[in-house]
């Protein structure tokens, strides 16, 4: 009829985590009880699409017991944000330029343009096997757009080496 905080106690029990509460005592026969429980639980980043948690009413009177399982979804949310800008901001190649053919050396193939990206994660949750696809056209009606020279990266990320890159090894 009431509504009633309970009193949990979190321990372990054969190594797994076990959270005891008493719902009252003594109780009627034939008692209904409805119970609502909110649960925190951290470190689902690799449990997979759902955990299941096991449920048991027991009673100090009597011998038998309840059991129930219940499947509740994992879901990780995390928003990622990709910055990026480009050394010098704006480039102007005079109008008598022409790229030299052949040439191994950099300014011979144009004006040096560094593009820096960064991927952060705003959470809340931590994120992994995040895949950046990054389409930058190098081409553009059969000649050269942009040349790739090189790719870097920081903070323990892995890049796929794009076609093209340093192809006449400038």
């Amino acid at each position: 009829q009431g509504q009633e905080k309970l009193s949990c106690n979190p321990r372990k029990e054969n190594g797994s985590h076990v959270v005891l509460c008493e719902l009252g005592n003594p109780m009627k026969a034939g008692a209904r009880v409805t119970v609502d429980m909110e649960l925190s639980v951290s470190g689902l980043e690799d449990m997979g699409d759902a955990i299941t948690f096991q449920l048991q009413l027991r009673s100090k009177n009597s011998p038998s017991s309840a059991n129930a399982s219940v499947t509740v979804p994992v879901e990780a949310q995390a928003t990622m944000e990709l910055r990026g800008n480009s050394l010098p901001a704006t480039t102007v190649l005079p109008t008598s330029w022409h790229r030299v053919e052949g040439s191994r050396r950099l300014e011979d193939h144009g004006v040096r343009v560094e593009h820096i990206y960064q991927l952060h994660n705003k959470g809340p949750s931590d994120v992994s096997g995040v895949t950046l696809r990054l389409a930058v056209p190098h081409r553009l009606g059969g000649r050269t757009l942009l040349y790739l020279l090189e790719l870097g990266t920081e903070g323990g990320m892995r890049c796929a080496t794009p076609p093209g890159l340093n192809a006449e090894q400038v």
